[in-house]
């Protein structure tokens, strides 16, 4: 699958496979994974999958950029973002199917 992008469509297929649900079943237990993983990070909560990373949300404060043609000094609001940090189960695993060792 190098290359490639995993799907909604993708996951839903892997549960089909993997559990044995009908498609409609499978497409709905993603959906609904989804759906509680956007809630939880919209209320400003963390979301942690073992042995695979914690997705937060962090506040960003209004900082001063610049436009990188004019050099002009830009005002950049402040926001919020989304982070991602990989457990190390997962950076190994990435680490292992790089350098060949299977995985």
């Amino acid at each position: 699958m190098a290359g490639s992008t995993v799907t909604r469509a993708h996951l839903t297929e892997a549960v089909y496979q993997e559990v044995g649900l009908s498609r409609n079943e499978s497409a709905q237990l993603v959906e609904s994974v989804l759906d509680g993983i956007v809630d939880a990070l919209a209320r400003g909560e963390s979301v942690k999958l073992s042995s695979f990373g914690t997705f937060t949300v962090r506040d960003k404060a209004q900082r001063v950029g610049r436009n990188p043609k004019t050099g002009e000094e830009v005002p950049i609001l402040p926001r919020r973002v989304l982070v991602f940090r990989a457990s190390h189960v997962l950076k190994d695993r990435i680490h292992e199917s790089l350098s060949g060792g299977g995985g």
